[in-house]
């Protein structure tokens, strides 16, 4: 772990931090730190989607050496806001505004907080081969054979399956494909796998997402704005959020990601690393980008 201060340093500071204010395993009160936030935080993150991942992951290590104890759980959509509302979940840092994720905020939106924007950049996506004879969604049923007669999909409880199931299948006449979901690692294998044979895909997807720079891909283009425009990625708390955690909550209302920076972190996470332990990998892109990381907790 490569750090301007010596770990011990850091454990030291962390520690002198504390303030022991009881426990709540045993139903006492939490473990409270000097800033004014509970020590424990969990982060809620989609499975399958990267960017998330990424995102929770960098603020787990930074939150660890400010003297939190951070869990990161993963789950589909439903689970993780049906958890901040009765919180289970402290945060979580990957919904996507106005379009993807509308739903579960309007259903839940009485009893969890937006914290704001981190990226204004995301977008859902209907990606295939950058050599694929097509380049229009309007274009993709004529040809659907050239594609296998298939679009490869991801999970099925995603704001992503919802857009592609109500809004993409049926203005673009694409109901004779078979829509396969499943999850995004067996999209990302599907994906590999066509491109190693140099076959023709079609896959649902979204930017930004490292696939973009591990894969020869190309948009279709969505004429008829099906998929929605460009979008924000927020951070939500739970109802109590910026009670039990105010500090914490100021940091990531202020927290601005670009994609830049953000490919640079799935490419190294997710990328350029044969393991799924990211933490020496986020420790080593802290390092590389201590300038920006500094800014996360000032």
């Amino acid at each position: 772990m490569k750090k301007s201060v010596s770990a011990g340093a850091l454990a030291l500071a962390a520690a002198s931090a504390l303030v022991l204010a009881g426990c709540s395993a045993d139903g006492g009160e939490a473990e409270t730190l000097e800033n004014g936030d509970q020590k424990d935080v969990t982060i809620a993150v989609f499975n399958g989607w990267d960017e998330g991942v990424a995102a929770s992951e960098l603020w787990k290590a930074v939150l660890t050496e400010q003297g939190y104890d951070v869990t990161i759980d993963y789950a589909d959509p439903a689970p993780v806001y049906s958890g901040l509302a009765s919180d289970d979940y402290d945060v979580t840092l990957d919904t996507w505004l106005p379009t993807t994720h509308a739903d579960y905020v309007e259903e839940y939106g009485d009893d969890i907080v937006d914290l704001g924007a981190w990226n204004r950049d995301a977008k859902l996506t209907i990606a295939v081969n950058a050599d694929a004879p097509i380049d229009s969604l309007d274009e993709l049923a004529d040809n659907a054979d050239l594609f296998g007669d298939r679009l490869v999909g991801i999970e099925p409880g995603s704001g992503l399956n919802r857009v592609t199931t109500d809004e993409v299948i049926p203005t673009y006449g694409l109901d004779d494909l078979e829509y396969l979901t499943s999850s995004t690692p067996a999209m990302l294998s599907e994906l590999t796998a066509a491109t190693k044979a140099g076959e023709n895909i079609a896959v649902t997807l979204w930017s930004p997402h490292w696939a973009y720079d591990a894969f020869p891909l190309k948009d279709l283009e969505d004429p008829e704005g099906a998929l929605g425009g460009s979008e924000g990625i927020h951070s939500f708390g739970s109802a109590s959020f910026e009670e039990t955690h105010p500090t914490l909550a100021g940091w990531l209302s202020a927290f601005t990601m670009d994609s830049k920076l953000l490919y640079s972190l799935e490419n190294a996470m997710f990328n350029e690393n044969d393991s799924d332990d990211y933490g020496p990998v986020v420790e080593q892109w802290i390092a590389d980008n201590s300038d920006y990381v500094s800014t996360l907790t000032s």
